[in-house]
């Protein structure tokens, strides 16, 4: 397994990989920047630069996050949402096909190994609220006006 640790308006990013895809995206307020990216990261980190950058608006680098299968279903439902939309857990919950599991569903989303690449931050409350999110609400607003500047507004 392979780390690396770079700089993102949010704090220091850590990945975590290896040939099989990158299995964790977090964040943190300190650390250390890596002076050397591992080759099996290097994608990653220029494709999340690139979105800081405002370059671009998804990834394609192989993703490989661990978790229970409900887990990995709910956060692979969490790849449909479009940059700068957002969706409710009550949505999420009733694509996934079963509205009662909606607690399960928020759950699931705050385990999500792989921050901004599988984009929980873009699941919202019922009533437009900002909900739980491990990164941190601030994050998690910036994120959404940062994707969506004019119609996020209307949101906070």
């Amino acid at each position: 397994m392979e780390i690396a640790y770079i700089k993102t308006p949010l704090g220091i990013a850590t990945i975590t990989g290896d040939e099989n895809g990158i299995s964790q995206i977090s964040v943190s307020d300190a650390g250390e920047v890596s002076n050397a990216i591992p080759t099996v990261l290097q994608e990653s980190v220029t494709q999340l630069n690139d979105y800081f950058e405002g370059k671009r608006t998804d990834f394609d680098f192989e993703l490989n996050p661990k978790g229970t299968e409900f887990q990995q279903k709910v956060w692979k439902s969490l790849l449909d949402i479009p940059y700068g939309k957002t969706r409710t857990y009550l949505e999420q919950s009733k694509i996934l096909g079963d509205v009662k599991a909606i607690r399960a569903v928020a759950s699931a989303n705050g385990k999500n190994p792989l921050w901004i690449v599988v984009p929980c931050h873009r699941v919202i409350g019922t009533d437009g609220s900002l909900t739980g999110y491990a990164g941190g609400l601030w994050r998690k607003k910036w994120l959404l006006e940062y994707e969506n500047p004019t119609a996020q507004q209307s949101l906070f």
